[in-house]
């Protein structure tokens, strides 16, 4: 056990990729900081802790800290989301315009004023819907220049916010195209996670809704018999897992195989190529010179969050 200097109580466990996490316990109930280190090794334990200290920073940029999940009751709601930003279509928007489309002016349609509240929250514990928040900037910023990537951009945000959906990644990731995963198998490996945590029924529709949430992804494909498929990942798909892993102090060569780049079903020469192709859009900075990379993204990093991660990474 080891304690953060705001006086939680921290422990380290390791996550499905074999790489380590901290887990924190306080007043305000557990937080996990799944993006800490990726296959960190256990010498590095003292490093994975010290890592606490950035958990207010991250969140800044919009990564949640919950330990709750919107898959109990929801998908990542990319038909929702489209409709959303659809209607929302102002550079100079802020969250309050977002609350005012979905829960005053009924944008996605809803029966009663109940339903458009609970609408609401849920795509806000999904994707924040605050422009000040870098990680909503950049989804709006590459939702608005890749179509055919929303459906992985959609993924890449539900994944840093949601830590339900996030822990069945090495589950799902794991198997090879082609192959059948039952619903049965994914209900226990989630009970897995934290035994007796979710009745029968919570799982069974928490399974239900990550099958389909990964189906909207391409990940998986069919209804009642769910195949492994391929998802399709685009230039703006890949700079945004690319900036996931440069805000959890990720550089170089290494951002091509960090946890959000392996949900982009693609290898890191595939990445790379993307990458590429998204520098020559203007999307970011991409240089290359051998095997040495840098990466960089002035179109979406602020003055005040450079150097936030320059004093931090």
């Amino acid at each position: 056990m080891a304690r953060s200097t705001e006086g939680d109580t921290g422990r380290l466990r390791r996550d499905g990729y074999g790489g380590l996490f901290a887990e924190l316990k306080g007043s305000g109930g557990s937080r996990r900081l799944r993006w800490i280190v990726g296959r960190a090794k256990e010498s590095k334990a003292e490093a994975a802790m010290s890592q606490i200290k950035k958990s207010k920073g991250m969140a800044l940029f919009g990564f949640s800290l919950k330990r709750s999940g919107t898959h109990t009751s929801r998908t990542m709601m990319l038909e929702e989301l489209n409709k959303l930003l659809a209607y929302v279509d102002r550079p100079e928007a802020d969250k309050s315009d977002y609350l005012q489309a979905v829960v005053v002016e009924n944008c996605l349609g809803k029966r009663s004023g109940k339903t458009r509240s609970l609408t609401y929250h849920h795509l806000l514990d999904l994707y924040s819907l605050d422009p000040s928040k870098l990680l909503f900037r950049a989804l709006l910023y590459f939702w608005n220049r890749d179509v055919q990537g929303r459906p992985l951009l959609s993924l890449l945000c539900t994944y840093v916010r949601d830590s339900v959906f996030c822990s069945t990644a090495p589950f799902i990731l794991k198997f090879p195209e082609g192959a059948t995963i039952t619903h049965e198998s994914l209900e226990e490996f989630i009970d897995a996670q934290e035994p007796g945590r979710f009745s029968k029924a919570t799982l069974r529709s928490t399974a239900r809704n990550i099958n389909s949430t990964w189906t909207k992804s391409g990940h998986l494909s069919g209804r009642a018999r769910k195949i492994r498929a391929r998802a399709n990942p685009t230039a703006g798909g890949v700079s945004y897992a690319l900036l996931l892993g440069y805000l959890t102090g990720v550089r170089g060569k290494a951002l091509s195989q960090t946890e959000y780049a392996r949900l982009l079903d693609c290898s890191s020469r595939e990445a790379i190529g993307l990458a590429e192709e998204a520098s020559r859009k203007g999307w970011i900075v991409f240089k290359r010179v051998g095997d040495v990379i840098e990466v960089l993204f002035p179109n979406l990093i602020n003055p005040e969050e450079r150097e936030w991660l320059r004093e931090h990474c």
